[in-house]
């Protein structure tokens, strides 16, 4: 069965290898005849040409969003849950599918309980953004800067190691969130899905209610290769951006989940994906094939 997922450079798809050989160790391999569909916003009208060779897939914590359309079920799937009830109604299915994102789970094999905390704030931005200019107003605030671009270890290392996580990129919330960290979301760029933020919010019941600051002008592009009038206006576009973050943090009550919530979640996830795994080694899902 091999491993489906979205393959950016971005930290919350890059969970994906690690999370699930750490979980379901020897079940994954290049046998594209069947398909796990893991962590990310994968279930649209492309998800089936996307794993064309595969005449069975499973699908586990992956929810609904981008494509043109909705993905239409047939016998080659079986749903074990679904980020949240937003991706479930979408689908047609029932609402005991709805769980949560996939990567909650974790809180199964990282030790985050420990980890000494550096700042008091720190900021993820999408990875579409992500850069020096990012971190050039986070390095004016004195906050913290996690770029989704870096390693997986150095991003759970940084989100750990913070006592409040400021997130655009979707999958440093569901981290700080399973981490215990409170977390505020926030928008600079119109890309945002917001269907996706609200399955998951609605998952974990919580309330989405992002704040916006304005886009950089260049977020990604390094110092030295911009002209002085680029550089200038880059400047001014940064200190305002600093100055929303900033109040944001004054303003805005963090967000956090029950840890009854997250707890129960957690169990749940881990069971169906026992479940899964059971499924597999006894041939319940081969026979399919």
């Amino acid at each position: 069965m091999k491993l489906f997922y979205y393959q950016e450079n971005n930290f919350g798809d890059q969970l994906n290898n690690w999370l699930w050989d750490e979980l379901i160790p020897g079940v994954l391999d290049n046998d594209e005849s069947s398909a796990f569909i893991g962590i990310g916003t994968l279930l649209n009208d492309r998800l089936s040409q996307r794993t064309n060779n595969a005449r069975f897939r499973v699908v586990f914590g992956t929810g609904v969003g981008y494509g043109q359309g909705t993905l239409q079920l047939d016998d080659s799937y079986k749903i074990y849950c679904v980020r949240g009830p937003l991706s479930a109604k979408t689908l047609g299915i029932d609402s005991k599918f709805a769980l949560t994102d996939g990567a909650i789970l974790i809180r199964k094999i990282y030790n985050f309980d420990n980890s000494k905390k550096s700042y008091k704030y720190s900021y993820i931005p999408h990875h579409k953004t992500a850069g020096e200019g990012w971190r050039l107003v986070c390095e004016r605030l004195g906050f913290g800067y996690i770029d989704p671009h870096w390693s997986r270890e150095k991003v759970l290392s940084c989100i750990s190691q913070s006592e409040v996580i400021l997130a655009e990129a979707m999958h440093g919330a569901i981290i700080a969130d399973a981490f215990r960290i409170p977390w505020i979301p926030v928008i600079s760029h119109s890309t945002i899905l917001l269907s996706k933020w609200q399955d998951w919010c609605q998952s974990i019941d919580v309330e989405y209610k992002p704040s916006y600051i304005d886009r950089l002008h260049h977020p990604r592009q390094k110092i030295d290769i911009l002209s002085p009038l680029r550089l200038a206006r880059d400047w001014f576009r940064q200190k305002e951006s600093a100055s929303q973050l900033l109040n944001i943090t004054k303003t805005v009550h963090p967000i956090l989940s029950s840890d009854q919530k997250v707890e129960s979640l957690t169990q749940e996830m881990y069971s169906r994906l026992q479940q899964f795994k059971q499924d597999w080694e006894q041939g319940v899902l081969s026979e399919k094939l």
